[in-house]
């Protein structure tokens, strides 16, 4: 019965070592798709910027090129205007060069406008693609790092569950059932200690008599509240372990 119980104690652990290896293994890929996200959500700011550099450059060039055609025009209106025969049509042509060059002054102050903007842009651009190159090489060393623990940690798993094959290989099969029953109840805790008249696992005081037929240890006990296996765990004196305290002369 003693050996019984240490394959059940130890079949326990493991399949405590499971579960946190389960969990962690299904953990990890999402901690990678969250690494991923954060580089994307970093795609996005500096695409973002790009953009943003992009449309002013737009802008500056769609400005630059209305420029030249007013300039154009008022070379033309000026050639035309020495053509003039009445004051009324060379005021025409004076009415329409000033518009053309009102135009090109608000063309030009626009321009200015994009030039200021741009720098700060352009900077924001070189400074996201650098903090960029530098997340990254982070990230792919992180991803790394979490596909080595996922591959250690299914490796380990796979030693677990070779050594609980073999320990359930060497359990009877009824104490093995009862040992599947009482951790489906109790979510995983089978064996618990009896430690000061108490399980550990429910607090419930045991009976004195219980406590007796335990000590004997030639049979397993259950908890008669929680229906844990109990192995018996006498609390231990501090004087036990290290003699009486010394006394001062």
């Amino acid at each position: 019965m003693v050996d019984e119980l240490a394959l059940a104690v130890r079949l326990q652990s493991l399949d405590s070592k499971t579960a946190s290896l389960e969990l962690e293994v299904a953990t990890l890929p999402k901690q990678l798709a969250e690494i991923e996200r954060k580089l994307e959500a970093h795609n996005r700011r500096l695409e973002a910027d790009r953009a943003a550099l992009a449309a002013n450059q737009r802008d500056r060039k769609k400005l630059e090129g209305d420029i030249q055609v007013h300039e154009q025009k008022i070379s033309k209106l000026r050639d035309q205007m020495l053509q003039a025969k009445t004051n009324e049509q060379y005021r025409a042509f004076q009415s329409e060069i000033g518009w053309c060059e009102t135009e090109i002054r608000k063309g030009e102050d626009k321009i200015l406008d994009f030039m200021e903007q741009s720098e700060p842009l352009e900077k924001s651009l070189k400074t996201a693609e650098s903090e960029l190159k530098q997340q990254a090489e982070r990230i792919e060393k992180e991803k790394a790092r979490v596909r080595e623990r996922i591959a250690a940690d299914r490796k380990q798993l796979m030693e677990v569950q070779a050594e609980r094959k073999d320990i359930v290989s060497r359990m009877d099969p009824k104490f093995y059932a009862d040992y599947e029953r009482i951790r489906r109840k109790t979510h995983g805790s089978v064996v618990a200690d009896a430690t000061d008249g108490h399980c550990s696992a429910c607090m419930i005081t045991l009976r004195p008599q219980f406590v007796q037929d335990l000590k004997k240890g030639d049979r397993i006990m259950h908890c008669e509240s929680c229906s844990r296996m109990l192995t018996y765990n006498p609390a231990v004196s501090f004087e036990n372990n290290v003699g009486p305290a010394a006394t001062t002369a």
